[in-house]
């Protein structure tokens, strides 16, 4: 029996040399949540909590292995069978194990010298301390309730020479009221809401209401939507628009930006302030980036269908470079779909998002851009859950068309794309007269 209890005695000892080591806050956790969470998960950003100490993150260590089991967290919804991503989100198996480990081991803290270098955040914004800040100059008031139309803000830029883009941030002031923002770049001489005044928001479709009741048909007086290029947007899930060295959006002098703002009441009464930061390429880019979109807004999806389909399709008439794709939807919107048929005839799935979450709009940034010929047709599906079972569903019981509000519905397949710098959005756009037509026009 002594015999016996020594040699238990050794194995255990040999067991205790050979197990792993505690998983700790410090030395395996931290670096995890760097990399994966932070972005988000600290003071003044999206998340409610904060994971940048072990203090505020330790409370938290059972729901963060509840959210990376379930890839509730981070937020990616690409299929792996379709395409490779570079903003490719998900935790590898490694990373989930770690964190579950932590969780079901107490979530101890281990040694603080273990701990990487923190990460160095700039306060207020995402980017790299902005080279100009383009701010709204009079607060907007949002209600305790009702519905909010549209605002749009002309605000100039003052650029006496044209600028070129690197990185571009959209920062709501007040993100409890502010449902999305698109920053447009409107470029001189654009008739696009030529009679708005700068700081002053305005709802287009109430001045164009007013136009018609008077008897004024020009319906370009005042149209919203988009009339010009996308500089930056916001809502929730977007990371600032980042391009490569070489790449830019490019802001003519004189240029101003529009801002098209969605707020929200949310039952306390509440004011915005919101901001566009830039920072400039330091080089001069030989690529511009577009923004395009293949968009259907006319469909009519009947009252508790679970599964109604609506398709899209553009067909670019000049070459491009394929950058990312964000798929936009509301909340009924279930899965979307990129395919691509280039001018061989060849056909690829580009992207496939099999539960669409309307909480997180992301782009896909491709690992590989993909050169796109003249002629390429880029074709959208998207399917939208109208029944009860949508938990989400404002209303099961309405026949659901094209608009504004949350409870309407959008269908876009937006994708940026890289060109020379002397292409336009209507290069890739507008069909091209055969040569002779074009000798012989005059112009």
């Amino acid at each position: 029996m002594r015999l016996l209890g020594l040699s238990l005695g050794t194995v255990a000892l040999i067991s205790a040399a050979t197990a792993p080591p505690p998983v700790t806050f410090y030395k395996d956790v931290l670096p995890v949540l760097q990399k994966n969470c932070q972005t988000c998960h600290r003071p003044g950003e999206a998340a409610p909590m904060s994971f940048l100490n072990y203090e505020t993150a330790r409370p938290w260590a059972k729901g963060i292995k509840t959210a990376v089991v379930t890839k509730k967290m981070p937020p990616w919804y690409a299929d792996p069978h379709y395409g490779k991503f570079s903003n490719d989100r998900s935790l590898s198996q490694a990373e989930i194990d770690t964190l579950v480990s932590w969780a079901d081991t107490g979530a101890p803290a281990g040694n603080p010298k273990d701990a990487p270098k923190p990460a160095e955040w700039l306060e207020g914004w995402r980017i790299s301390k902005p080279d100009a800040v383009l701010s709204m100059s009079v607060p907007f008031n949002v209600p305790a309730s009702g519905t909010i139309d549209y605002q749009y803000i002309v605000i100039p830029t003052g650029f006496t020479e044209d600028k070129y883009v690197q990185l571009a941030e959209a920062r709501p002031g007040n993100p409890a009221l502010v449902h999305h923002i698109i920053a447009f770049i409107r470029e001189p001489g654009s008739p696009w809401l030529k009679d708005a005044k700068p700081g002053i928001p305005v709802v287009p479709r109430e001045r164009q209401r007013q136009a018609e009741a008077s008897g004024n048909q020009n319906k370009n007086q005042d149209g919203g939507g988009f009339g010009g290029d996308f500089l930056a947007g916001y809502a929730p899930g977007t990371l600032p628009n980042t391009l490569k060295p070489g790449q830019a959006k490019l802001v003519k002098a004189g240029s101003d930006i529009v801002l098209q703002m969605h707020y929200t009441a949310n039952g306390t009464a509440g004011s915005d302030v919101s901001k566009i930061g830039v920072v400039f390429a330091t080089v001069k880019p030989t690529e511009r980036i577009l923004t395009l979109a293949a968009v259907n807004g006319n469909f009519a999806i009947p009252p508790g269908d679970p599964n109604y389909r609506v398709d899209s399709k553009i067909t670019l008439q000049d070459d491009a470079t394929l950058i990312n794709l964000l798929p936009h939807m509301h909340f009924r919107g279930k899965d979307f779909e990129y395919r691509v048929t280039y001018p061989s005839g060849e056909k690829e799935t580009l992207l496939a998002v099999p539960h669409y979450d309307f909480n997180w709009q992301l782009t896909y940034d491709l690992a590989q851009p993909k050169l796109l010929p003249r002629g390429t047709v880029i074709e959208c599906t998207a399917h939208f859950d109208n029944s009860a079972n949508n938990k989400y569903n404002p209303d099961p019981t309405k026949e659901v068309h094209f608009g504004e509000q949350t409870w309407e519905e959008m269908m876009f397949g937006f994708f940026d794309v890289a060109v020379p710098m002397n292409k336009t959005v209507m290069d890739l756009m507008r069909p091209k007269k055969p040569a002779a037509a074009q000798a012989g026009s005059g112009f």
